[in-house]
């Protein structure tokens, strides 16, 4: 049995998140300054004070949540908190875990998730696309409102989070004529979520063959002793392997079910959420509700102090 760590993507972000963490480790600000060098512009202060509409755009997003979840695991080491013996990432958390494992280089990184944003929203210019998190429903009965809603326009499931939460992203109006459709079939929500792109969607792959490209000539080292579980529920070891995940990832679906399945499956009996929020943690306990498993989120000192007690016995 084993410790493992995932690391939140787009969607579990809102303004002040990590200040609590950030006034007892001063690691954290230092993490974000290491940022803003890289971006020009003061990272922490967006995440601190926000606006939340500025905070949700995606060129702030994707680095702002790539910080915080790097900082959140430079704390813990810093605790003397044990190596995690598996790793994976929610979409954008993906670059946060290959930096935990030493595959990517922290700026580096930062600069990646930077220029993925722009890509993704120079593909899908802001307000023509949406997601949207569909509940209460079974997989193949989002995939079948996606179906009828499309109408000659894109709109697909693109994260299957858990059983019951299936996100859907496309052209805003046939996600919106989607949401229609689920809820016909007995939805128990439907919730338009605060990311301005589709992510995942085919409407990326304009986007992921410009991160090709980028990725190309950014050194990836294999992870150091650490499996890290890639958008295809599988380990990758080789740099090109982690290449072509990381482009992979932008355009297809993220199965974040099987994903923790396949982890549980391989030893893991401690699943660290490490960054702001619980949006992971809620997800990972209905994929697997095994009371001898603990699923944990780092967001704050005191829910570090439990972790590292919890680990211990991992």
């Amino acid at each position: 049995m084993s410790l493992a760590f995932v690391f939140p993507g787009q969607g579990s972000q809102s303004p002040g998140m990590m200040r609590a963490l950030a006034e007892r480790h001063p690691l954290v600000q230092r993490t974000f300054a290491e940022a803003s060098e890289v971006l020009g512009y003061d990272l922490w202060a967006i995440c601190r004070d926000g606006p939340a509409e500025t905070l949700s755009e995606t060129v702030h997003t994707q680095p702002a949540m790539l910080a915080a979840g790097v900082a959140t695991y430079r704390v813990w080491r810093e605790l003397n908190g044990a190596v995690p013996k598996m790793m994976a990432g929610h979409s954008l958390g993906e670059f946060s875990a290959l930096v935990a494992a030493g595959c990517l280089d922290f700026k580096d990184a930062v600069s990646l998730v930077r220029f993925r944003a722009e890509a993704m929203q120079s593909a899908v210019p802001q307000g023509e696309g949406a997601m949207a998190a569909i509940l209460g429903l079974e997989d193949s009965d989002v995939e079948a409102a996606c179906a009828e809603a499309a109408q000659g326009a894109v709109v697909e499931a693109v994260n299957f989070n858990s059983p019951g939460q299936v996100v859907i992203a496309g052209e805003a109006a046939a996600v919106a004529r989607a949401i229609d459709a689920a809820t016909a079939r007995g939805a128990k929500r439907a919730v338009l979520l605060p990311i301005s792109v589709p992510a995942h969607s085919s409407l990326m792959r304009p986007a992921a063959l410009r991160l090709a490209e980028r990725l190309a000539g950014v050194t990836v080292a294999p992870p150091a002793g650490v499996a890290v579980y890639g958008v295809d529920v599988r380990v990758h070891s080789r740099p090109e392997e982690i290449r072509d995940g990381l482009v992979k990832q932008l355009r297809t679906p993220v199965y974040w079910a099987a994903t923790v399945r396949t982890m549980i499956g391989a030893g893991a009996s401690v699943i660290v959420e490490c960054g702001p929020g619980k949006v992971l943690t809620s997800l990972n306990r209905r994929i697997d509700k095994n009371r001898d498993l603990k699923m944990l989120a780092l967001e704050d000192p005191e829910s570090i102090d439990g972790a590292l007690a919890a680990a211990q016995t991992a």
